[in-house]
């Protein structure tokens, strides 16, 4: 049991209960079949009424938003659906607002929306307008409003709902879920990164890096990276990028990095520890490198003191004298005699 490895599996069991509303409410908005079960105030007019969820929606770009809606209508059969994007100032949209249209040969659909709108439920007798837009931009917040068409007696009918939906989009803070199972050294493993959203819009770029103590981000290398996109309905999926590599004592205290790139330059990343189980004493390995270096720096600067010290001790010119050691007799001792230099 090591201290570091449950720290980090309780962070990520949080990360990923932080996002687990913006889920629920993306999955209870998609599975809302008919107009009952969108909760918000229903708006009639003349016998015909829309209802969209209460208050505003608020979104992240580079991610998608989902718009709650349903409707009826008393005087005619519905067959198209219009989504217009103005100012709230405005009481009724115009054509030159039109962010999606249902009937595929119009084109009064700005360039910017096109292929980024998709209706959750395209059955119109459903009586369920809710959409959902992908590839957010902080340029998407506004009103967005709801006209239905159709035929009365066989003659075109529609109405334009005068409410209004508001959508606030704000810069992506969601990060990426990482997931890292127990690392062994030497057993291949599998680390997965999971994008944040669960949008139908351009796929994002994922990417591997990782950074040892006092190191640049570099990618990992023998590894075997892999994107898989899972399908959860028509209009959602699921993002997921894998690495598999062998873990050595070197990546022991290591940091991997999983950066995410959406449309628009809009990134996010998440940063983990690699905790690895060395078979003997792994941790120790780091300071034997330590205590080699030390001794050879050690050997160097001895040699250095030696060298600087002999030269302190040689004669200069100037000096006139020296001394030697003169044996006089059979005696062990021996006389120090001093002599001036000719």
């Amino acid at each position: 049991w090591e201290p570091n490895s449950l720290l980090s599996r309780l962070l990520n069991i949080i990360s990923v209960f932080s996002r687990f509303k913006h889920l629920l409410y993306l999955f209870f908005s998609l599975f809302s079949s008919t107009g009952s079960s969108v909760r918000g105030k229903e708006n009639c007019n003349d016998g015909s009424c829309v209802t969209f969820s209460k208050g505003e929606i608020k979104a992240e770009a580079g991610l998608c938003v989902v718009i709650p809606c349903s409707f009826k209508t008393s005087k005619f059969t519905p067959k198209h659906l219009v989504f217009y994007k103005c100012e709230s100032s405005k009481r009724f949209c115009t054509d030159s607002d039109v962010i999606f249209d249902s009937d595929r040969n119009s084109n009064k659909v700005q360039a910017g929306f096109v292929g980024r709108v998709s209706l959750l439920k395209p059955d119109v007798r459903l009586r369920n307008c809710g959409i959902i837009i992908n590839d957010l931009t902080e340029s998407d917040s506004g009103s967005y409003q709801l006209r239905v068409n159709g035929l009365k007696n066989g003659r075109e009918n529609g109405l334009t709902f005068p409410q209004k939906i508001n959508i606030s989009v704000k810069g992506l803070t969601q990060k990426p879920t990482v997931g890292i199972p127990p690392l062994t050294e030497g057993q291949q493993t599998t680390l997965s990164c999971t994008a944040p959203g669960l949008c139908s819009g351009s796929d994002p770029e994922i990417t591997w890096t990782w950074r040892g103590a006092g190191e640049k981000d570099s990618h990992i290398t023998g590894n075997i990276t892999a994107v898989k996109t899972e399908h959860l309905t028509s209009v959602t999926r699921r993002h997921i990028s894998t690495l598999t590599f062998k873990p050595s004592a070197e990546h022991r205290s290591t940091n991997v990095t999983c950066k995410v790139r959406f449309t628009n330059d809009v990134t996010t990343e998440e940063t983990e520890t690699l905790n690895v189980t060395c078979h003997g004493p792994c941790a120790e390995r780091p300071w034997m490198a330590v205590a080699v270096i030390s001794l050879i720096v050690n050997i160097i600067c001895m040699i250095l003191f030696l060298w600087n010290t002999r030269n302190k001790v040689t004669p200069n010119q100037e000096d006139r004298t020296y001394m030697s050691l003169q044996k006089i007799d059979q005696s062990p001792e021996y006389d120090v005699i001093a002599r001036p230099l000719n």
